[in-house]
């Protein structure tokens, strides 16, 4: 729908939040089409019941759950005429949902999460599918806004239009009144959640999701575990919805819009989400951090042999290699020395402050081209351990060519990627795939350092389709083909 601009992964989130039964945030400022979007997401609904009401300090329960009934009242019961509010609603929007009064607050919580309301005596099952909250701003720090907010799952920030051919058609193109192609009766809705509960998660999603919690908690960023329960049973109906045999790493993605606490930590989630998803968990960062590692180890052994004797000149303790005089030094900080250099009277005579020591010895290593003092014993662990990371970096680099026709099919079957999360993703593997070809030559560079002896191992060749087993699914699905009628409805084209 052309109204729609620029709204792609909001509208993605919208739906699946109502699929899901989970509720969404959109924070940001005035409009920006939040009312007509969940308005127009109720009217996919067969008989949906679309409520709206803009909270404030000073809003009571009459407001948003109904008036008294008098004749109840006339029987000595405390009940409420709740035909039109709230609690009969499918679709509801709370604006500036944090401003809700205490009185309000405590039977907010228990409508949002166990969809029940206390009307009197008598606990009414609430048809909410979705509540979309909106707010200008995140809630101050107190407890019952914080546990107003756990409740909402998926989180948006929204911004005003930014692109100038958005905007001018925004301004001059009258948008059509709205008529959704597709209906979806709740009952169908309810036939998905049934069915995505017996969808699987692949291995590599439950250690993506491991690792991501571990990555959080680091940065500490904390999420509480109903969040995570919720964030499994979202991703098998994304999956069971896109027509998926089960949740697969491009799912995975997803967890950029439900994982964020404060707005200034989505960009940092987003990005380990995509670095673990597209690459399986496999860092090509660490594995460069390894392959220099063992090129300074290799280069502080073949210089660890001192070129001449050195001499403590304040203790007179001699020195062979150059790891004797660091652990001296270390207890002697203030100790100065001398090289006894064959042939030299020079030598044997200046005294030399540690620093200037260490530098005088790299000079003797270098005038003297002095290419090995590695045992053999010293030689056979680098060469191991140098070809262990080579034939490693060679195998994921070959899976990483391999999968990326996979990935992008995964990802055009996923109905739920926005197409700036498709290309990330494909950017990403791509650039990581060339970071593993520069590993791959950084270590055969290494290997040729003097004093050691390159030893190529090839990989065993194996396919990533064959590892992963991951089927493509049939875009012919019913119910991805409601998703898809209602996704062309809503985003651009």
């Amino acid at each position: 729908m052309d109204y729609f601009k620029e709204r792609e992964a909001e509208i993605n989130g919208s739906l699946l939040a109502v699929l899901s039964g989970e509720n969404l945030l959109f924070l940001g400022p005035p409009g920006t089409a939040k009312t007509q979007l969940a308005k127009n997401i109720c009217q996919s609904i067969k008989g949906g019941n679309f409520y709206n009401y803009l909270l404030t300090s000073f809003s009571t329960p009459e407001e948003i759950f109904g008036p008294l009934s008098l004749k109840a009242l006339e029987e000595d019961e405390f009940r409420r005429k709740i035909e039109g509010c709230l609690p009969t609603a499918h679709i509801a929007l709370l604006d500036e949902i944090f401003k809700a009064s205490s009185a309000i607050l405590n039977s907010l919580l228990t409508i949002l999460n166990e969809h029940k309301y206390h009307n009197g005596r008598e606990i009414v099952d609430v048809p909410l599918l979705s509540v979309f909250g909106a707010s200008n701003e995140l809630p101050e720090e107190d407890e019952s806004l914080e546990a107003l907010y756990d409740r909402f799952l998926f989180r948006y920030r929204l911004a005003y239009i930014q692109d100038d051919e958005n905007f001018r058609t925004l301004l001059f193109r009258s948008p059509e009144d709205f008529t959704p192609c597709i209906q979806i009766s709740v009952s169908e809705i309810e036939e998905v959640r049934r069915s995505a509960k017996s969808i699987p998660v692949d291995s590599d999603v439950e250690m993506i999701i491991t690792e991501l919690r571990k990555n959080l908690q680091l940065q500490e960023i904390e999420i509480s575990d109903r969040r995570w329960k919720k964030v499994i049973q979202v991703l098998k109906v994304a999956a069971c919805s896109s027509g998926c045999p089960a949740v697969d790493r491009t799912t995975a993605l997803l967890l950029q819009h439900m994982l964020w606490n404060l707005p200034e930590e989505r960009e940092t989630i987003r990005k380990t989400v995509f670095e673990l998803a597209v690459s399986g968990g496999i860092s090509t960062e660490k594995m460069r951090h390894e392959a220099e590692d063992l090129q300074a180890a290799v280069s502080i052994a073949l210089k660890n042999e001192l070129p001449a004797k050195a001499v403590c000149d304040s203790c007179g303790e001699e020195f062979h290699l150059r790891q004797e005089i660091e652990v001296h030094h270390i207890s002697h900080p203030n100790h100065s020395y001398i090289l006894r250099i064959e042939g030299s009277s020079e030598g044997s005579s200046r005294i030399y402050p540690y620093e200037n020591l260490i530098r005088e010895i790299d000079n003797l290593h270098e005038n003297a081209g002095k290419k090995s003092t590695l045992s053999p014993a010293q030689k056979e662990i680098f060469e191991k351990e140098f070809g262990v990371l080579g034939d490693r970096v060679k195998h994921v680099k070959y899976r990483f060519e391999e999968e990326r026709e996979l990935l992008r099919q995964l990802m055009e079957a996923n109905i739920w990627l926005s197409t700036l999360d498709r290309n990330e993703a494909l950017l990403l593997h791509d650039a990581r795939n060339i970071e593993l070809s520069e590993i791959d030559a950084l270590i055969s560079k290494y290997q040729s350092m003097p004093g050691l002896q390159s030893k190529q191992v090839q990989p065993k060749q194996q396919s990533i389709k064959e590892d992963a087993k991951v089927s493509v699914p049939d875009n012919g699905n019913s119910v991805n083909g409601f998703m898809k009628g209602i996704g062309s409805r809503f985003k651009l084209k």
